[in-house]
């Protein structure tokens, strides 16, 4: 078997029918985003919860926003997951402040504060059962609502494949090369890759930044560079300053040092499903896997013994357990035999060996990952508004799953900006 990580993203459909192209978010109202939490705050605590809803910014741009107006640490910030920036969001932010601001609400035109409670933890990434998104394709035919009811009768069916999504690559779709150049310990590399032409595609409008760089210009890139550009300006500014490689590496915050380690983990992911899904047996336990419980997110080996047994193929058609693949860290359990064996050498073709991974100091602790989520509550429906003809679909999935991954099935293309998953 081939396994070509190079190219980190979904390669395989689990439906056959043809898409009915469209495009996602051409307006952040077409595009909403409900966090359902796992807990709801206690009332009393150290930690001031805040129901946010954002219209069209970013992640990054809220922390920094919530960061100003509290006057606190991006650390002393807690969150469940990231959402998207082309998109209207609901979600709950955790901060350390053991005082009551006077005012919560920031100031900004499209960020609201629509509640406040307190609680005695911070919310950690994770602390989430899913999103409820209710989304408008627009440009298709409001009429092809017939074949997009079978294949979300297919998903709901057979699980969605739980490929994770285009943006946990970034929009050059490198940030596993960028992690994998971080595991290696390739500060130089890394950076040449950030921040040089020689390396992953770009949009054409950076090319002068980045041969500026490549010629040894730092102050004429960074000028260059514009403030959203955050990750390449913290490193090029160490640059300048002349900081060693390792040290402008770390320059950049470690909430996106870890965000790349998790891309190469995904990347190895992404190939291992795609594998699996040309193989029609990502719905199907194999000897040596590790099955994956949906109820309590764990794992169980499964043998002969499992795979006689008639409950087994009960509970895989009901969604209770799954196969899953590999987020390749110190920690993860290995699963064995053929099965074992095609997710090695996944990792060896992402250019990285167990002994090296395991090795670094950035090796992350791993895990197993469901193969497949279920897709509950579906709504369907097209029309004609003020903007134009649409299909609105509205959904559940659970944590960590990625709701253009259905999009990409129901389109067969035109979804390719994404929501984190989380």
């Amino acid at each position: 078997m081939t396994i070509q990580v190079d190219n980190p993203l979904p390669q395989s459909y689990l439906t056959s029918e043809p898409g009915i192209g469209g495009q996602i978010k051409v307006r952040p109202e077409d595009f909403l985003v409900d966090e359902l939490p796992l807990y709801d705050p206690c009332g009393e605590g150290e930690h001031l919860y805040l129901g946010i809803e954002k219209h069209g910014v970013s992640h990054g741009e809220l922390m920094a926003v919530l960061c100003r107006h509290f006057r606190v640490g991006e650390g002393r910030i807690g969150f469940a997951g990231m959402k998207d920036k082309i998109a209207v969001t609901r979600q709950a932010v955790s901060i350390h402040l053991t005082h009551d601001p006077p005012d919560l609400e920031p100031s900004h035109d499209r960020i609201r504060v629509l509640w406040s409670a307190r609680h005695r933890n911070k919310i950690r990434r994770g602390h989430l059962v899913g999103n409820r998104f209710s989304i408008r394709i627009r440009d298709v035919d409001p009429f092809a609502v017939a074949g997009v009811r079978k294949q979300l009768a297919t998903l709901e069916r057979l699980g969605v494949p739980n490929y994770f999504g285009f943006q946990r690559f970034g929009y050059r779709h490198n940030n596993h090369r960028l992690g994998a150049l971080l595991i290696r310990g390739d500060a130089q590399g890394l950076l040449d890759e950030l921040l040089g032409a020689r390396g992953s595609a770009f949009p054409e409008y950076q090319r002068e930044r980045r041969e500026l760089y490549d010629a040894g210009r730092y102050e004429e890139a960074v000028a260059q560079w514009t403030a959203a550009d955050r990750s390449e300006l913290r490193a090029l500014n160490a640059i300048v300053r002349g900081d060693p490689p390792d040290r402008a590496a770390r320059a950049v915050s470690p909430t996106t040092l870890g965000f790349w380690i998790n891309a190469f983990q995904s990347a190895v992911f992404n190939h291992v499903l795609d594998a699996r899904l040309r193989a029609a047996t990502y719905d199907r336990l194999l000897d040596g896997d590790l099955a994956w419980k949906h109820d309590s997110r764990s794992v169980f080996a499964v043998g002969p013994a499992e795979l006689d047994d008639p409950t087994t193929a009960a509970r895989l058609i009901a969604l209770e357990i799954s196969p899953s693949g590999p987020l390749w860290g110190r920690s993860m359990t290995e699963t064995r035999a053929a099965v074992g064996r095609t997710e090695a050498d996944a990792l060896v073709a992402s250019g990285l060996t167990y002994d090296e991974l395991v090795a670094s100091r950035r090796c992350p602790d791993g895990a197993r990952r469901a193969m497949r989520v279920p897709l509950r509550n579906t709504e369907i429906e097209g029309g004609v508004d003020e903007h134009g003809a649409f299909v609105r679909v509205a959904f559940d999935l659970p944590r960590g799953a990625y709701a253009t991954v259905v999009l990409r099935e129901l389109m067969k293309g035109g979804a390719g900006d994404d929501e984190e998953g989380d």
